[in-house]
């Protein structure tokens, strides 16, 4: 290790950290690296990962720790070193820049720029002779052959200024249940029907596209789409890529099956996967997808909770440097500790002597027959196996507890703790669970008081200075539209109104129905760009469509209203295309479709007819309730009695005293 560090030893990022004792000179994503670049006509060479990137760790072993590389990268370039969680903005340009290049995109991400910004050459991981070869060559180009380095930076910069931008629809909104029904065959053609997901490999969750599949099965009443949704997620739950033990979701599966994953927790896969596993749940009421969400939150409470209340980013794939350490078992320490059961609760687990992955004599755990099948197939008393597994994992996890665990990345982001606040405070209403409402309360008074500023300025990073992308805003906004329709306190829909009227101001184009990823107040880079795509999150523009449609309905607001349909038209082609990569689009497109239903709930019942219609899978609805209120739907409201309404399409039905008369009327 270098004994001096460098700049990065200043920095609020665990990922930064990491590289601050590299012998590269690395910066920090700023004015004074950018103006020195300038100053000196140096060539930029940025660098992107993040702390729990099994491959960004290789390279910087590699590579960045080696003073034969970081001699040639400090003579030649200005190095940054950037934090892709705290900086998307930078991530996107230089994402699209290398994927404008022909190279598919991942982390580590490298682009080397010229002293204005603008991306010459790129790519992820190189080996060391390789990343050597790369930086002389890229640095002769320049200093030899400046016009051909100038000539193809215009044409990538112009690539990356028009890549994903949305145009304005001028037609009136054309949106059936043909366009719904056509994404969704097209949907089916790659769904896995032997082990779940889709038919190729590597597999990502994607919780977004099941939530869609299931309620557009559930509206198409489509049984073997739902059969198909609920499938998948049970193979993930029995796969390797679900902790057994210690629950939490693993970043993906490199295999077809669910068996091996990339060790990595992610914050935001997880709290997505809550709640989709929340609603599977309330449709199916499968016992599996409960002990999912209940373990999984045990997990974040145990080892992701800070003392602000706010949820940490994500734990490392590997642990004294190898990948998966902390979680995998040899067959001999599996029967030490699982003692007189290890040979039956092994079979369960698929444990093996000479181990069930590449990694010799070591097994990932997993289930191959689900609990109920293998009780079964083995004639075992249900009850009996249930408490013998039970004490097996406990044993298990207590073992593991003296391990050394895989590295903490100990930053709290505001867009990915809104997204586990709007997971946590769904769960709350759908396993009627004050615990899980309280977290998610707890989690949005310290974003509300903490990193949001009087004049609506949000941060994604208070610790790093950072101001809130769209992302932040846009997942915040829907987190307190969920936390209205748990408690009812209608502070929520202030502030998510105030947050809606800062991004309208701010984030809005000129030429775009689409809002920009980055706020008219930040520094301007090469490119302002627009994220509509969803991948292993909702896009941000598609979460703020359906913000503006649901603010829309709960305030009466036209304009609102209006908005989401002129963000939606344009999509829809995109969405009968590419269905898995607009799969939260879709959802709007859904809802727009069957209609949300809005349900009105007054008087002394309140909270029973809550309980009550949260037993049910109604994923098309808002629900408002109290007395005494402005809001439109409460407005002259008779609150004496116990009235369920049933409004939809601008039309109500009469008031019904009992829930089964209300579900009567919900559509």
């Amino acid at each position: 290790m270098n004994k001096e560090p460098n700049l990065l030893i200043h920095s609020s990022s665990p990922y930064l950290l990491q590289h601050a004792y590299n012998p590269v000179n690395w910066q920090e994503w700023g004015d004074a690296a950018l103006e020195e670049a300038r100053r000196d006509n140096k060539l930029i060479l940025v660098s992107i990962g993040y702390s729990a990137c099994h491959w960004c760790h290789v390279m910087e072993h590699e590579s960045f720790e080696d003073y034969e590389v970081a001699d040639i990268m400090n003579t030649h370039f200005v190095c940054i070193k950037i934090d892709r969680e705290e900086r998307p903005d930078i991530d996107h340009i230089y994402m699209m820049a290398v994927q404008l290049m022909g190279i598919n995109g991942g982390w580590p991400l490298n682009c080397i720029c010229l002293p204005d910004q603008r991306p010459i050459y790129g790519g992820t991981y190189f080996r060391k002779n390789d990343w050597i070869n790369i930086l002389l060559n890229v640095a002769n180009l320049y200093k030899n052959e400046p016009k051909t380095a100038l000539a193809y930076a215009d044409r990538i910069t112009e690539g990356i200024k028009s890549a994903e931008l949305i145009l304005p629809k001028l037609e009136a909104a054309d949106f059936n249940l043909d366009q719904i029904k056509s994404t969704v065959e097209v949907w089916k053609r790659n769904l896995d029907m032997h082990f779940g997901g889709y038919t190729r490999a590597p597999k990502f969750p994607l919780p977004n596209n099941w939530q869609f599949l299931l309620q557009a099965g559930f509206h198409l009443n489509d049984e073997a789409l739902t059969t198909a949704t609920l499938f998948t997620l049970e193979k993930m739950a029995l796969g390797g890529i679900y902790d057994q033990i210690g629950g939490g979701f693993a970043r993906y599966s490199v295999d077809e099956y669910w068996h091996v994953p990339h060790f990595e927790k992610m914050l935001y896969d997880n709290a997505q996967l809550i709640r989709v596993y929340a609603q599977a749940w309330q449709f199916s009421q499968l016992p599996l997808f409960k002990e999912v969400v209940y373990d999984s939150v045990d997990w974040l409470k145990r080892e992701m909770l800070s003392p602000t209340g706010l949820f940490y980013s994500a734990l490392d794939a590997d642990s004294e440097g190898v990948e998966g350490k902390f979680y995998v078992w040899t067959k001999s320490e599996f029967e030490e500790v699982v003692g007189e059961d290890a040979v039956l609760i092994g079979k369960y687990y698929d444990v093996t002597e000479s181990g069930n992955w590449e990694e010799e004599n070591v097994n990932i755990l997993r289930v191959n027959v689900a609990l109920e099948e293998f009780i079964n197939q083995n004639n075992l008393d249900a009850s009996d196996f249930k408490s013998r597994l039970s004490n097996a994992k406990k044993k298990l996890f207590e073992r593991r507890k003296s391990r050394i665990y895989p590295g903490l990345d100990d930053k709290c982001l505001t867009s990915w703790n809104a997204l586990l606040i709007t997971a946590l405070a769904e769960a709350s209403a759908i396993f009627d669970d004050a615990e899980f409402y309280k977290l998610a309360e707890n989690a949005a008074n310290y974003l509300v008081t903490s990193l949001k500023e009087e004049t609506g300025i949000l941060y994604r990073n208070k610790k790093g200075g950072i101001p809130g992308f769209l992302d932040d805003y846009a997942f915040l906004i829907e987190a307190f539209i969920q936390l209205y329709q748990v408690d009812f306190n209608e502070k929520w829909l202030l502030e998510a109104d105030e947050l809606v009227k800062f991004v309208s101001e701010h984030f809005n184009s000129n030429e775009s129905p689409a809002l920009f990823y980055t706020s008219d107040l930040d520094k301007a880079l090469i490119a302002r760009k627009f994220e509509v795509i969803d991948s292993v999150m909702p896009s941000s523009n598609s979460v703020m469509a359906q913000n503006y449609e649901k603010l829309g309905l709960l305030l009466d607001n036209n304009d609102y209203a209006d908005r989401a349909i002129e963000m939606l038209k344009p999509m829809v082609s995109s969405i009968l295309k590419y269905n898995g990569s607009y799969s939260n689009w879709a959802l709007q497109l859904l809802n727009k479709v069957v209609g949300i239903n809005e349900i009105a709930l007054t008087g002394v019942a309140i909270k029973t007819n809550f309980k009550a219609i949260n037993k049910y899978y109604i994923p098309n609805k808002i629900v408002i309730a109290g007395t005494n209120s402005n809001l439109p739907l409460l407005k002259d409201k008779d609150g004496s009695q116990s009235n369920i309404y049933i409004c939809k399409n601008k039309t109500c039905s009469l008031p019904v005293e009992t829930l089964d008369e209300a579900l009567e009327l919900i559509t």
